[in-house]
Order: C-alpha cells, then structure tokens, then sequence
C-alpha cells in the first residue's frame, strides 16, 4: 500500500522568545490561514509528527494547537485519516478583508505599461481548448509514432547520463545542432553549419530574441499585413514601430512602401506558406526583398512556417539560401511537425550574431530540456523525422482534398473553399459584404471554431473570410465540421440578410 503524503510544509515562522506560548502562536497563525482560505475545504494539514519536525518544535506543541482548533471547529481528525479542513466553518465565519477589490473584467489595468498592453491585446489566442474542427494549430497527433518516440526518449531515463540531468548549454544540445544542419542543408536548401544553429524552446522565443537582439525602441520592423499575430507580439514587446506591408499573391509587396518611408531595422516574413494567406513568396519577389535588405541594411526574419508541407511540387529553397546567410535569421520549429506539447524549435543565425544569440539565451534561460532535445536529435538522426514528415505530407495533401470537395458540395453561396499549394491550413472567403467576426461567432454556435481573417490584419482591410486548419481531423470530422459551418452561416446570412459592416481591424 502506498504511503500517505505527509502533508503540505506550511511557511509558519514561531517565535521562542515571545510571551505567547508557542502552542498559542501556532494555533493563532493556523486559524487565521483557514480563515483567509489558504486551504480549501477538505484539504489536510501535515500530520503532527511532520508538522512538529518542519517547525522545529515538541509534537505536544503540534497537539495543543491542533486541539484547540477541533475544539473549536476549525479542523477535523478521524482516525487513519487525520487532520483535514472542514467544509464549513463554525458560525458560516469570513474573513474580512480590507485590500483593493480586483480590477472588473474588461476595464484596464493600470499596472501595465502601454506597451504592454499592446502586447497583451496582439495574440489572437493564449488558451487551447480541446481540438475541434477547424482549430488552428493541431496536427495530426493521433498519427505521431507515439510508441516510437517513447522508446528513444527512455534511453534518456532509464540510466541518464550526468550531463542530461544538469543546465543545458544555451546553444543547444551538440548533436540536435548537427542534425539540424544536416537536415535544412538536405531539405531547405539552408546554408549553415552546426555552430550556427542555435536551439531554443519554440520559434516564437526564437521571434522573442531575434527581435530584443537587433532592435532599438522606436526601430520600425516591416510586417505583413495580414500577418502572423506571434511576430507582432514579438516585434510589440521589444518596442518596435511596426510598418504593415500588404501581401499579395506572389508574397510581400515592396513597391507598397514609399521611398520617403524610413528603411526598417527588420522585416519579418513567412514566404514558404505566408500566414494566414497561404502564398508563396515568388522568386522574384525574394530576389528584390534580398536586394532591398542589403541596400537599406535591414535583417530579415524568415519564418520557415509549414516549409514541409507542400503538395503540388518539392519544398521550396529557402530565402536563407539565396542569401548565403548575410542578412536572413532562419527559424523553424519541431512543434508542428512532431507535437506541439515538445516545445522545440531552432535559428540559424549569422556568424557574427551567433555568440550574441547564445548569451542573451543563456541570460533569459529560456532553454529546451536536454532529454527532449537528445531525443529528437536521435530521432532525426536514425529517419524518422523524414518518414514522419513524408507520411504526413501525404495525409495532409489528401485532407484538404477531402475538405474541398465536402466544402464544394455542401458550402455552396456561403464560403470558397480554394486549394493551396502548401501548408496544414486553408482560407475559405465569404461572400462580399458579409462581416467575418460575428459570422465566426455564429458558426463557433454550432461547435465549430474558425478564426475570421480580419483578426490577423494590422492596419489594412483583409476581405472576409476564415483560417481553416484541417490538418489534425479526420475524415468524418471535417465532414461534421463543414456541415456545421453551413448551419452557422445560413443562420447568420438569414438573421443579417448577409450584409455585415466589413472587417473590423485591429491597431497597433
């Protein structure tokens, strides 16, 4: 049988020296805990042989003060159970409390800076409820070699090397770093070496460092407009003056700027499957952005976002390879491609921003596990990153096949459902003049949670329409999840007779 937990250690500081007994402290300092609610109803207090020990004090000490609290009703003591908190209270007793109430929802606290409340009002989501079709952000988990991973992650458990369980180097474990260059060299067509790979806990911290790194207050970072809401957080917190550029089928539209414009510090960019668009930056359109870059001596953040995932021809070489690395910070992520719970991405860095990279890493020690990165590292190194990644291209092709053809037959007049080329998401465009915010809320009524475009612009209009991610359901859940966006849209198209006021924007 396992043994009983000893009890929570209580910070109860007693004085020898005072004239109160030492019992009566206790017992003061217990009553007035219970009353506050620092415990909850039926919680149990230590035990009396380990309470005696935390405090450093004769069991007898423990006893009376317990004694006097049953006493009085304060606590209860069964036999085998021992001392518990009761549900209620002697006398239905409160605490009365002369502190600030809180803050009402909805009203601005006034603890935080105006930055900060820009970066709290940027991210679209910072909770994940359960996957329902068409959540962003869920791969298909159900088909990830769970079995597997488990496997070579327990080399790392059963007998772990000294080294596993200590701080990890703020570079990153040596052998992912050499996997990862090996693979983006193979498949990205990334030019880079080992000691340029810098491991970090997800993309959006390396988004995090890369933007406190090379950017002064007031600095402007060029954005995408609509763009991903993680690098305006970003971009937001390191006190950026964010430029939105408009994208347009072939990507980023430079011509957009005009020449009395200031040169940015940084541009950010998602040219492998722009978010939440899904187009691919043209060649030419990489070839100027590159020249730009030089000219104005601006870096470039390429977001290597779903750099996997294309279906009508090989991944596209990414910019950093066109760029010889000069002036391009590459990022990408495992959290998408394996399980978004590992919390594992990288950056390749230039040489000359390599060793900042890694100190300002190691002062924020925002570092990933050791065994997690060892374990993907093995993972990469024996084949099963690329069998995963080819598997799931495969299913992830043939899901969104499957989800515009159900979208074609049943959402006909009420939303355009296009293939794309690349990526685990898909836009589908209401009709002109529909409103893409309350037309989400009808549709999130029957179940369904889409995210309206409009949430993703900056400061442009983005006609209306929804991000649809199909990657983690099935074929019956996406056929139940596009049957319940023809109910929510044909309620919202009978109550509003389809007219909204166009999209709402945010500004930054």
């Amino acid at each position: 049988m396992p043994k009983r937990a000893a009890g929570p250690i209580l910070a109860i500081e007693l004085d020898p020296a005072s004239e109160t007994p030492l019992h009566r402290q206790l017992y003061l300092a217990l009553r007035a805990m219970i009353l506050g609610g620092r415990f909850a109803p039926g919680s149990r207090l230590p035990s009396t042989r380990a309470f005696a020990a935390d405090l450093r004090v004769s069991r007898n000490t423990v006893l009376a003060a317990v004694s006097q609290l049953r006493a009085e009703g304060f606590v209860e003591c069964r036999t085998g159970s021992g001392t518990s908190i009761p549900f209620t209270l002697p006398g239905d007793l409160r605490l009365v409390t002369t502190s600030a109430p809180l803050p009402r929802p909805g009203t601005r606290a006034r603890t935080l800076s105006r930055r900060g409340r820009r970066l709290a009002n940027t991210v679209i989501c910072a909770t994940h409820p359960p996957p329902t079709p068409f959540q962003p952000g869920a791969p298909a988990l159900d088909e990830f070699p769970r079995h597997l991973w488990a496997r070579i992650a327990s080399r790392y458990w059963h007998r772990p090397p000294r080294a596993a369980l200590g701080y990890a180097d703020a570079q990153g474990f040596t052998p992912l770093r050499q996997a990862v260059a090996d693979y983006l060299a193979a498949s990205r067509g990334v030019r880079c070496t080992a000691e340029q790979v810098v491991i970090v806990a997800g993309s959006q911290v390396g988004l995090y460092l890369s933007a406190q790194l090379l950017l002064e207050h007031g600095d402007r970072a060029w954005l995408e407009d609509p763009g991903y809401p993680g690098a305006r957080a970003a971009l937001t917190a390191a006190g950026a003056r964010i430029v939105p550029v408009p994208v347009d089928a072939e990507g980023i539209r430079l011509d957009a700027r005009r020449a009395r414009d200031d040169a940015p510090r940084l541009i950010f960019v998602t040219p492998s499957h722009q978010y939440p668009l899904g187009v691919t930056m043209s060649l030419n359109r990489r070839v100027a952005l590159l020249r730009f870059a030089r000219r104005a001596g601006a870096w470039i953040i390429e977001d290597d976002y779903d750099g996997e995932y294309r279906y009508a021809s090989r991944p596209i070489a990414s910019l950093q390879g066109l760029d010889g690395g000069e002036r391009v910070i590459y990022i990408g992520s495992f959290s998408k491609v394996l399980f978004p719970a590992l919390r594992l991405g990288y950056l390749v860095a230039p040489p000359e921003l390599v060793e900042p990279y890694c100190r300002a890493h190691a002062a924020l020690a925002l570092h990933a596990p050791l065994a997690d990165q060892a374990a993907t590292a093995d993972f990469i190194v024996e084949g099963h990153f690329e069998r995963h990644v080819r598997r799931m291209r495969a299913l992830y092709a043939e899901r969104q096949r499957l989800l515009v053809e159900c979208a074609a037959r049943e959402l006909g007049g009420l939303l355009r459902v296009e293939p794309q080329e690349a990526g685990k998401n898909i836009v589908g465009w209401l009709p002109e003049g529909w409103a893409d915010e309350p037309a989400s809320r009808a549709v999130a009524d029957e179940g369904v949670l889409v995210t309206p475009l409009s949430r993703f612009a900056i400061r442009g209009r983005t006609p209306a329409g929804f991000l649809l991610d199909y990657a983690g359901f099935d074929e019956r859940e996406l056929a139940a999840g596009v049957r319940g966006l023809r109910r929510g849209l044909e309620r919202y198209a009978g109550q509003s007779g389809g007219q909204g006021a166009g999209c709402r924007v945010q500004e930054v």
